[in-house]
């Protein structure tokens, strides 16, 4: 498959992934509460996960191509076209999200579905004020399990045709654990196109935390799982 593709691929799924996660937060959180929302982002995965993993391998997720390449499976060019086809993907998506909310009578932008942490949900309903420390290691350590769960669903030696269901229940359950304390990123790309259209002041200034704290992650996963398969045959 060629790069293009593949990062058509990528954009085209990422755009579905913000869309369809975060625009249930932002249009339908109201009434479908945390749960609902967890569902939505897992349930995208899973739809891409079937309708382009073929193609591109349906990352869909910076830190996700970022724990690939650290594990061995992709080249630094294919993961550095990855980056950009996801960022663009969900830029695309919250600015169409930005657009439809602008439209809507008396809608109230505010945080939009951006991530963050301590005083950034000062008043919020059913949030939680984590610190920076504690913020930095629940998305950390998600990320972790969220690309063990991927490089071991995808593994040669996995029985992959349900892949995509155990990934996208990962992620659903990753989201029922964190919205609470940062709205859950484990997804630079997802929280850079949020991040651009929040009006909460410290949408910005707490963006580096959510694209680190998943690399990190990513990172101690990619060298971990490939660690302890190193021995297969």
């Amino acid at each position: 498959m060629s790069i293009k593709n593949k990062m058509i691929a990528e954009c085209i799924g990422t755009f579905w992934l913000v869309l369809g996660g975060c625009g249930t937060a932002i249009f339908a959180g109201h009434a479908v509460g945390f749960a609902g929302v967890s569902l939505a982002f897992g349930l995208t995965v899973v739809t891409m996960a079937y309708g382009i993993g073929h193609i591109s391998g349906a990352h869909l997720n910076p830190a996700v191509s970022f724990g690939v390449w650290v594990n061995g499976r992709m080249k630094a060019n294919e993961m550095l076209l990855y980056w950009v086809a996801q960022v663009v993907g969900a830029i695309i998506a919250a600015a169409l999200m930005f657009g439809i909310a602008k439209s809507i009578a008396g809608f109230e932008i505010g945080t939009f579905a951006a991530n963050g942490y301590g005083d950034f949900f000062a008043g919020a309903t059913n949030y939680l004020q984590t610190n920076l420390c504690g913020a930095f290691a629940i998305e950390a350590v998600l990320t972790f399990i969220f690309l063990l769960v991927i490089l071991g669903a995808t593994d040669e030696r996995a029985n992959t045709k349900f892949a995509g269901l155990a990934i996208g229940l990962c992620l659903t359950l990753i989201h029922l654990i964190s919205i609470p304390l940062t709205n859950t990123s484990v997804n630079p790309a997802r929280s850079i196109s949020q991040a651009i259209f929040s009006e909460n002041a410290l949408a910005m200034p707490q963006l580096w935390l959510f694209i680190a704290a998943p690399l990190v992650g990513a990172a101690l996963a990619g060298l971990v799982y490939k660690c302890y398969s190193c021995n297969k045959k």
